[in-house]
């Protein structure tokens, strides 16, 4: 069963000689549990892609399907509420808040929700995450690998469907990167979660079950990944 559906997204940016075609009749599904990687160029249009999926976007004409539900037609506060639900977010900044700890940081997703965790899923992903020890550490105390690593379990704390991470490797170096990888596979697959994920490496690109490229607004679907 597909978890997404993207059918014929268009985007153009501004009008006239100045307009850009950011998407150009984008469609594509991924089924529960998959891991997808999207490549491109800067400014090929991914990270609009990426935003419209995860209805911080809109498109001018298209339909992004979850788990059956039509986003797009979503009035802002029901969308609003089906993102923090069902949808998280990992970016290359972290963006976690510097005033909360390890734990706080991660958890906050569900106190906005007004939820309590669920402190044996909590411990899971700290023990998963390898953040255990940390957990009380501010991020300021943490090294780049860490904070990625917290942001992933801020991504995951809520169970979403789906995930939707942003050149989550931009900022860390070769090792972390491997980790953070690692760690995006395993939630996939442990917790069935499907995953999109940006980036410029075509290495670490390699690690996802499958290939999507995004040049001058045209989707190409390069296939499953083998191994």
């Amino acid at each position: 069963m597909d978890l997404l559906e993207v059918r014929s997204i268009n985007k153009t940016y501004g009008s006239g000689n100045t307009s850009v075609k950011a998407l150009r009749d984008v469609s594509f599904s991924v089924p529960k549990g998959e891991f997808v990687a999207v490549v491109g160029e800067s400014g090929s249009g991914k990270s609009t892609l990426l935003n419209i999926i995860g209805g911080l976007d809109t498109p001018d004409s298209g339909k992004v399907i979850i788990d059956g539900k039509d986003i797009l037609s979503m009035k802002e506060s029901k969308l609003t509420i089906f993102r923090r639900r069902n949808i998280g977010f990992v970016f290359q900044a972290f963006n976690l808040i510097p005033e909360l700890n390890v734990e706080q940081n991660i958890i906050f997703p569900l106190l906005l929700d007004y939820r309590k965790p669920d402190n044996g899923y909590l411990e899971e992903l700290l023990s998963v995450l390898d953040l255990s020890d940390r957990r009380a550490h501010l991020p300021g105390q943490l090294s780049g690998g860490q904070q990625q690593r917290a942001a992933i379990g801020r991504a995951l704390i809520t169970r979403p469907s789906l995930i939707l991470a942003d050149e989550p490797t931009g900022n860390l170096d070769s090792k972390n990167s491997g980790e953070v990888i690692a760690l995006l596979k395993e939630a996939s697959k442990k917790y069935e979660q499907t995953i999109i994920m940006i980036t410029h490496n075509s290495g670490i690109a390699g690690a996802a079950d499958r290939v999507l490229r995004v040049s001058d607004g045209v989707l190409t679907d390069f296939g499953r990944c083998r191994g």
